[in-house]
């Protein structure tokens, strides 16, 4: 593999890693807004913007840490057969599938830059009585897919050095 490759996915991979450590925290985030929200509903007026914002920030937990929970491994793959393949018979099926996964992203990517240019022209707001803003979601969903899309870009080379011989 040329050495800009390597470079490139070490960073890619970099990147993915430290944005999805960082996302871990958006889990707490989302633990004080429902802690505020049982509190306020308990002793004061319930706020209107608990249910949605902790929506959000659940979307931006589960879209940033896509990548990084590629990385690890922990996504679902049908293990019945494939942890009794050897691991040179694993790159080869994973260099094929990867490719549904690169077209599924590719896909989401393609209709989310829409649908944020839409947003963002016209200051799309949610339909609820708080009525946030829905360009920033929408901008983290097309990122996090981007980043996904990078990081199975990444397994794909990863995938075709070990076949051949040079891993990294």
């Amino acid at each position: 593999m040329p050495g800009w490759v390597i470079r490139t996915v070490r960073i890619v991979e970099g990147f993915n890693y430290y944005v999805g450590r960082a996302a871990m925290l958006l889990f707490f985030a989302l633990g004080a807004i429902l802690l505020w929200s049982i509190i306020a509903k308990a002793f004061f007026r319930p706020p209107l913007w608990t249910q949605e914002m902790s929506q959000f920030t659940l979307v931006a937990y589960f879209m940033l840490g896509g990548a990084y929970a590629l990385q690890l491994g922990a996504n679902v793959r049908m293990d019945l057969l494939y942890q009794r393949w050897s691991p040179r018979r694993r790159a080869m099926v994973d260099a094929v599938t990867v490719f549904a996964m690169i077209l599924f992203l590719g896909v989401i990517i393609w209709g989310g830059l829409d649908s944020v240019i839409y947003a963002l022209e016209v200051g799309e707001r949610s339909r609820s009585v708080w009525r946030p803003y829905l360009a920033p979601v929408k901008i983290i969903i097309v990122t996090g897919a981007a980043m996904m899309l990078l990081q199975s870009v990444c397994f794909l080379i990863r995938d075709i050095a070990f076949l051949r011989g040079k891993e990294f």
